[in-house]
């Protein structure tokens, strides 16, 4: 038995070690359709097998006040990128994943001079899927500049738009 295990820990470190791509890690801006705001976030890239990368990312929007409410929005993505088509100058993949986003507001109320009234504050979380693309250019270096269009299935929805860097590690 252990040495079963350990033939399929040997053989999915090979399989690593003989992925196509290298380790990633980078930033990103965002812009999130159903938020319609910018975000700032962090990515990375690791190697599965040839043509398949696992890519976990984190979007923070920045803040948002929309009629005395005060929005906070953030998403944590885990995507599988599946790359399609591989050339010098640009690498393009498919990605498939799942989503958290957490959403908080909070409304501080109206202050008629004897008091604030009304001030309410809730959040919530909810999980969905992920579906896009996205294309990694490369410009000679170890600085990857990449952009990225994904849609998020979940109750409301969203589109978002990214673009950054990534480095080779």
């Amino acid at each position: 038995m252990k040495k079963s295990i350990y033939l399929i820990l040997l053989t999915f470190a090979f399989q690593f070690t003989n992925a196509q791509s290298e380790f990633k890690i980078g930033g990103m801006l965002a812009y999130g359709t159903e938020i319609e705001n910018l975000g700032i976030g962090v990515n990375a890239e690791i190697p599965v097998m040839e043509k398949l990368t696992v890519s976990p990312s984190f979007i923070f929007y920045l803040p948002k006040d929309q009629y005395g409410v005060k929005i906070n929005w953030f998403e944590v993505n885990a995507n599988a990128n599946y790359y399609f088509l591989d050339t010098d100058n640009i690498d393009v993949y498919g990605l498939a994943g799942i989503n958290y986003s957490h959403v908080t507001a909070k409304y501080d109320g109206i202050d008629y001079g004897f008091g604030v009234l009304g001030g309410y504050s809730g959040s919530d979380g909810r999980i969905g899927a992920n579906i896009g693309g996205g294309a990694n250019f490369s410009i000679g270096s170890t600085i990857l500049p990449f952009a990225e269009l994904k849609y998020v299935i979940m109750d409301e929805g969203q589109l978002v738009i990214a673009a950054g860097v990534k480095f080779n590690l």
